[in-house]
């Protein structure tokens, strides 16, 4: 079982990318998964959340997740804003983080107390191949570096559920894969 917990703003599209993976682990991968996104007051801009579950066992759970395997922070800028996206980690969790620069991704690293950072530009491969600042399904891709999921299966997922943008989304997707990096 991996429990994974996504961290993102209001807009950058977090809760759908969970929505996405869940569908990619379960109709893709042959495992099962569960998602439960954490509304309260959302607005764009705030910041959110959304809890994953994936196991190759159905999940029988369906509550957050306190204890993280892996956290995806679809903004660099959360640490600065006072989310607290350690809570509930270990050394082992690994982290998964959307940025471009090599000393915020030690500064995570650090602060997180975490030994595996993949980080990668997930902006920059969100407006090169679809045009907007929704890094979903970039992060997704560079998610896919952990192993909780495969590129094939987040590129099929994003492709369906995106509909005639799929495509493109796709391309974001394997872009960050290709460029996410170990810090």
């Amino acid at each position: 079982m991996k429990k994974i917990k996504f961290y993102g703003i209001g807009g950058q599209g977090a809760v759908t990318a969970a929505k996405i993976l869940s569908i990619a682990v379960s109709l893709h991968q042959d495992e099962y998964a569960i998602t439960v996104p954490a509304y309260g007051h959302e607005r764009r801009g705030a910041p959110v959340y959304a809890h994953i579950i994936v196991d190759e066992k159905p999940v029988l759970l369906n509550c957050y997740v306190y204890e993280p395997d892996i956290i995806v922070v679809f903004d660099e800028n959360l640490l600065d804003m006072g989310v607290d996206v350690k809570e509930g980690c270990t050394q082992e969790t690994v982290l998964v983080l959307n940025t471009s620069s090599k000393e915020m991704a030690e500064r995570y690293k650090k602060a997180c107390g975490l030994k595996t950072v993949y980080a990668c530009d997930a902006t920059t491969a969100a407006l090169e191949n679809i045009g907007l600042n929704i890094p979903n399904s970039a992060m997704l891709g560079a998610l896919a570096k952990s192993g909780v999921v495969t590129l094939d299966a987040i590129e099929k997922a994003v492709t369906e559920s995106f509909g005639k943008v799929g495509e493109k989304n796709a391309k974001a997707a394997r872009y960050a894969y290709e460029h996410t990096w170990e810090a």
